[in-house]
């Protein structure tokens, strides 16, 4: 069996870089539980300021996660690279969510020297259906 390669980052390097560079996202609660060999996991607790009308977790609320799981993801291959940026994303809003914590798990699907693609599904906590479904494109700046 092949061996899984090491992330090129820890939970403790990306949550300080989250700290630093993505507020938004330490602000919003989001924090990372795993990370490695092209997969990361992320969690937002849940608040009710996340609903939309109607009761339901709004789509730019899954949008952020997905998109910082992302991030994380690419850079669990390439390590930290700050300027590495989406360049598409696209998101299939599957289920209703529940008023839980939102779960996210990403993995990558090909990584090159310019582009990486990334997988993400959403789901709630204690729930094992998909609550959405996230592809994305990011774009790796030239090395020095």
């Amino acid at each position: 069996m092949p061996k899984k390669p090491a992330s090129k980052v820890s939970v403790k390097q990306f949550t300080a870089l989250m700290k630093k560079e993505m507020p938004w996202a330490v602000d919003m609660g989001m924090t990372l539980e795993r990370i490695g060999g092209g997969r990361a996991v992320m969690r937002l607790p849940f608040h009710a300021s996340m609903l939309r009308p109607g009761g339901t977790v709004s789509g730019p609320t899954m949008m952020a996660l997905a998109d910082a799981t992302m991030y994380a993801v690419v850079l669990s291959a390439i390590g930290i690279v700050k300027l590495a940026v989406t360049t598409s994303f696209n998101i299939n809003f599957l289920y209703r969510p529940s008023p839980a914590d939102l779960m996210a798990e990403g993995r990558l699907l090909k990584v090159g020297k310019r582009l990486a693609v990334i997988e993400v599904t959403l789901h709630s906590d204690g729930h094992d259906e998909p609550v959405a479904h996230a592809t994305g494109t990011y774009s790796i700046p030239p090395r020095d």
